[in-house]
C-alpha cells in the first residue's frame, strides 16, 4: 500500500537540484533533473555516505566519498568501488508538491 511523503514545493526542488525526506530510518534523496524527479536512498551503497550534494550529471549521481556512480533512474551501479544498486523510490507531483512514497 502506497505511503506517500510530502518533500518540498517543485518550484523549490527545481531551484535547488535536490531535496531530503529524513524518515525514522532512512533519508531518501529528491533530485531534479531535466524536467523529471527522482528519489533514491541517501546513502552509497560502498559505505553508507551521503550521496546528496555530490556531483550530478544528467542522471548520474557520484559519491563525494569515494567516486562510485548510480543512476538516478534505475539505481544501477555504473562505477566502483560500490557493487550493490542503491533503493529507488516513486515519486509524484501533486498540485505543485514533490511527494514520495515509502511503501509503507
Amino acid at each position: 500500500m502506497p505511503a506517500w511523503h510530502p518533500v518540498c514545493p517543485y518550484e523549490t526542488l527545481k531551484r535547488d537540484g535536490y531535496a531530503i525526506l529524513e524518515l525514522a530510518t532512512t533519508a531518501i534523496a529528491v533530485f531534479a533533473v531535466e524536467g523529471e524527479v527522482y528519489a533514491v536512498e541517501d546513502a552509497c551503497t560502498h559505505d553508507g555516505g551521503e550521496l546528496a550534494g555530490g556531483p550530478l550529471e544528467g542522471c548520474t549521481i557520484t559519491c563525494p566519498r569515494h567516486g562510485a556512480r548510480f543512476d538516478l533512474k534505475t539505481g544501477a551501479v555504473l562505477a566502483p568501488p560500490a557493487v550493490v544498486p542503491l533503493r529507488i523510490f516513486p515519486v509524484r507531483v501533486t498540485a505543485g508538491r514533490v511527494e514520495v512514497d515509502t511503501g509503507g
